[in-house]
């Protein structure tokens, strides 16, 4: 019995955490169009989401604006593209750019 007792004691042995990678929530993406690429490293991404009306249930576009980091300035203006949220980098960007989805 004294064995049993002993060995029931005794740390077992806890698994390593997990990286971040596996623990946060999966970022955020939208798809847009690039209105202005005039600043550096930045694009402004409009993005339409369809939602019904809170009062009367009709279909109403939602027009959002993105600042999105852009770091080989490879998006032009008139370009769809896919954006993923980001920590902040400056006032108002939050976003960074994934790709370029068509020129």
């Amino acid at each position: 019995m004294a064995e049993q007792a002993s060995q029931d004691l005794q740390p077992t042995a806890q698994p390593p955490p997990l990286p971040a990678k596996y623990t946060r929530a999966a970022r955020k993406t939208r798809v847009g169009e690039v209105i202005s690429h005039q600043m550096n490293k930045t694009i402004v991404v409009r993005t339409t989401t369809r939602v019904p009306h809170p009062k009367f249930g009709k279909i109403v576009k939602q027009i959002r604006r993105f600042y999105a980091h852009d770091e080989e300035n490879k998006a032009k203006t008139g370009d769809t593209v896919r954006i993923m949220e980001t920590r902040p980098l400056s006032k108002l960007k939050r976003w960074r750019l994934v790709e370029v989805l068509q020129k």
